[in-house]
């Protein structure tokens, strides 16, 4: 058994309070059956309990009910009416009943039936004016008061007394601006005069500041009409209800609201930081600063004290301040830069402990801030700032930071509601910040992943003088494919390459590093442009089946999907000045001739590659020395950048421009084609491969056509030692002796005529290159000679005494090629 609380009444004194017997209590069952009885009952009709109990309530009926005037019971809650009852006597009463259907006790549906007896008393004229009177004045919870036609305040109970710090006496035949000396109280009484105009009731919500505070409450106006027996106005009945703490509930969930809105907006920490402030200032302080730990692995948390990091001053980066004062002058450390904490300092503080704290500046936490620091001391001072709140900036376990907020212009300290919602935004801001943080590690490695299968740097030849440029995607976007290489070929030839992978991620990088391989070792061979390109569009085709495969998708699901790329490939001879393209559903590359204009190479498009069955088509330029070629990436002239709004054909033509338009260094001119078509952070990765052709000189290369007879071979020699005696190359003569004796040998030897000879000296990086060419198709190869074998030896020979060597096809033969370096 509970005891009753002190003042509280038993069931049995309530029962004695309230007087049972004053109301008729009547339960009747679903088929209409009387349940229960009172002594109330008893006394209303004269049956006693045993009389009815048991019995159809419809015998107590004056008359019949008829069913067609009925309302629907079954599926009412609540009835109440009037009803002809029957006495004990006979005599018939008229009485209203109040029933509620209701489940009982047993589960069962039953009507609960009840009629106050002291309701069938004449209706009293002046005995409950006293009741009106004490409930006026005494009532706790609404402010109330009465206001004449002249707007003169007539009477207002002490509920208004306490709200305005006035008496009765002294407001009588004030009007509300005279009482409230406040815009809010020319509001109320305009209200009013409305009232009394259209007899409507008004309805308004005010800031007033309640006496002996300085915060401003808000109110609830209810202004309504008093009316006289016949319904004329008389007076004004002001009613102001104190909303101030829904109305803070309300502002602070606004305020969460537009934080959960305004804050991550971006993948960028110190923009997170910045969007954190802006939200706080005004709303919930005068200034507030936001530091970052430099490194997260300096954290100083609740779980490294027990044997962490031991105590001492804090190093923490500005990442963000705001205040209600343009220019944030209370800020004593500037954005970006490193301030320097000392122990057992508020934010030190805070950042060990893990909880936010509000202090006031008597707090030695507070007092250790200023009194190391003379410029933040008079900042203080200044500013008058009364009260500091610092919240640490944690998620999921890991502290990143410490906001501190400051209230210098607002008149209260912080309060603890205040605290609980600094909290939820730094929570919120907190793992922004992490995401933020996370993302750019996990895209710092995917960038330096992608940049390690870019060329780290272009190989020196001498067809032409290249400079690229590569930029990532913005920060929304992750790294792409794209990617770009220049391949020295056999006959001082020089492949350029440029292509883009569908897609962004980890995957795109992969496979651009797959294909770049494969373009290399394609290139090596020596194919044509478009031989290359059909090799290379059936390795994309095979890499999409196995992306596509059952247990591919199953084990590696982030793999799943298409794979597709373009690319365009060319390769210029600095001998022929002739340049072979071909390109694969990329955009085509910009030509521009020395002192001419830049022009849009007319190249047959192509399909993508893994697009399967589709051939490819070469095409030839003349390009005269120094002409400048620029290949690129769609990323360059797609929509997207502050300049491209016409599209990719208006970024062309932009491009076309800027390449025409003359610069020191082609290092120059990338940078400036980057800053005229790109935004800061474009939304596609961009490459680009801008090439200024060179020509070799014709007293650079020699060339002999050798007739297809053994005895051709001396004539040969002879013919190359004099070039080189030309050249003053004499050291190298033993040595191309040897080689062109071996090539020529074996081109009349083993395959067919015409046989020519060409020497190119290579003045750029002082080597020399010896060609013989055949009109046959089978390429020589290395062997091992036997001991007794007469012959094998000679292209072994060549292989040891050069840097390097290989075949190449033709559409008329092949060409066998040596090159030795002459500083050997």
């Amino acid at each position: 058994m509970h005891e009753p609380a002190a003042g509280a009444r038993a069931p049995s004194d309530l029962d004695d309070l309230v007087g049972a017997e004053l109301t008729a209590r009547v339960t009747v069952d679903e088929h209409g059956t009387v349940t229960g009885w009172n002594a109330g009952a008893e006394r209303l009709l004269g049956h006693p309990a045993h009389e009815v109990v048991g019995r159809p309530a419809a015998g107590l009926l004056a008359e019949p009910a008829r069913g067609r005037e009925l309302p629907p019971f079954p599926r009412l809650r609540r009835w109440h009416g009037t009803v002809r009852l029957r006495h004990r006597d006979g005599r018939t009463l008229t009485t209203k009943v109040l029933a509620h259907h209701r489940t009982g006790e047993n589960g069962r549906r039953e009507w609960f039936c009840v009629c106050a007896l002291t309701a069938r008393q004449a209706p009293p004229d002046r005995r409950d004016e006293p009741f009106v009177g004490w409930s006026f004045a005494q009532s706790p919870c609404c402010a109330t008061a009465l206001y004449d036609t002249r707007l003169r305040l007539r009477r207002a109970n002490r509920a208004m007394e306490r709200a305005v710090a006035l008496s009765e006496a002294d407001m009588v035949g004030l009007r509300v601006e005279e009482i409230v000396d406040e815009p809010a109280g020319r509001r109320a009484e305009q209200g009013m005069a409305r009232v009394l105009s259209t007899g409507e009731t008004q309805v308004n919500e005010d800031f007033l500041p309640a006496a002996g505070e300085t915060r401003a409450h808000a109110w609830s106006l209810v202004m309504s009409p008093l009316r006289d027996a016949a319904g004329a106005v008389r007076g004004v009945c002001l009613t102001a209800h104190d909303m101030t703490e829904q109305h803070w509930a309300r502002q602070r969930l606004q305020l969460i609201a537009e934080a959960g809105r305004r804050i991550g907006s971006t993948l960028d920490v110190m923009r997170t930081a910045q969007e954190l402030a802006d939200v706080i200032v005004p709303e919930l302080a005068d200034f507030v600063s936001v530091d970052l730990l430099p490194a997260v692995d300096d954290v100083p948390d609740a779980s490294a004290r027990g044997g962490g990091r031991p105590p001492g001053p804090l190093e923490l980066l500005r990442a963000a301040h705001q205040s209600v004062t343009p220019g944030v002058p209370e800020a004593v450390t500037a954005l970006g830069a490193l301030e320097r904490y000392a122990e057992g300092s508020a934010p030190v503080e805070t950042l060990r402990s893990g909880h936010a704290t509000v202090y006031e500046m008597t707090h030695p936490a507070i007092t250790a801030l200023v009194a190391r620091d003379p410029v933040r001391a008079a900042r203080v001072r200044e500013f008058g700032i009364h009260s500091v709140m610092t919240v640490p900036l944690t998620a999921r376990g890991t502290t990143l930071g410490v906001a501190v907020l400051a209230r210098h212009r607002h008149p209260e300290i912080f309060q603890r509601d205040d605290l609980v919602l600094a909290e939820e935004l730094a929570a919120r801001a907190a793992v922004c910040m992490d995401n933020a943080r996370r993302y750019t590690r996990e895209r710092d490695r995917s960038v330096t992943l992608q940049r390690s299968l870019l060329p780290q740097r272009l190989p020196e030849q001498a067809a032409l003088e290249v400079a690229s440029r590569y930029l990532p995607a913005g920060a929304h976007t992750g790294v792409g494919g794209d990617w770009f290489d220049v391949i020295p070929l056999s006959g001082a030839r020089v492949a350029l390459v440029v292509g883009d992978v569908v897609g962004h991620g980890i995957h795109a990088s992969a496979t651009m590093g797959r294909l770049r391989t494969a373009v290399r070792t394609l290139a090596d061979i020596d194919l044509a442009p478009d031989e290359l390109l059909t090799h290379l569009d059936d390795l994309v085709s095979r890499l999409s089946t196995e992306r596509d495969g059952g247990r591919a998708r199953e084990r590696y699901p982030e793999c799943a999907g298409e794979v597709g790329a373009t690319c365009l490939y060319a390769v210029y001879d600095p001998i022929s000045r002739r340049c072979s393209l071909a390109r694969a559903g990329h955009p085509p590359p910009v030509v521009v001739a020395p002192g001419g204009t830049a022009d849009v190479v007319d190249l047959p498009s192509g399909p993508p590659l893994g697009v399967g069955g589709l051939p490819f088509e070469c095409a030839e330029l003349d390009l005269p020395e120094g002409s400048l070629l620029a290949l690129y990436t769609n990323g360059l002239v797609t929509p997207g950048g502050r300049s491209r709004s016409g599209g990719a054909d208006e970024g062309v033509r932009r491009l076309r421009g800027l390449l025409a338009s003359p610069e020191p260094t082609l290092d120059a001119l990338c940078d400036r084609i980057l800053t005229e078509l790109l935004p800061s952070r474009p939304p596609d990765d961009v490459a680009l491969l801008v090439a200024r052709t060179r020509a070799l000189d014709a007293s650079q290369v020699a060339t002999w056509d050798v007739p297809a007879t053994p005895s051709a071979v001396a004539q040969a020699r002879k013919d190359a030692l004099a070039q080189l005696d030309a050249w003053d190359l004499e050291e190298a003569a033993f040595v191309t002796e040897l080689v062109v004796s071996e090539l020529v040998t074996n081109a009349i030897r083993h395959a067919q005529p015409p046989v020519q000879l060409r020497l190119i000296h290579l003045t750029h990086d002082d080597s020399l290159i010896c060609e013989v060419s055949d009109g046959g198709s089978t390429a020589p190869h290395l062997r091992r000679a036997r001991s007794f074998d007469e012959g094998g030896r000679g292209l072994l020979l060549v292989a040891q005494l050069t840097r390097r060597w290989g075949t190449r096809q033709s559409a008329k033969g092949k060409t066998i090629w040596a090159e030795q370096p002459l500083d050997a």
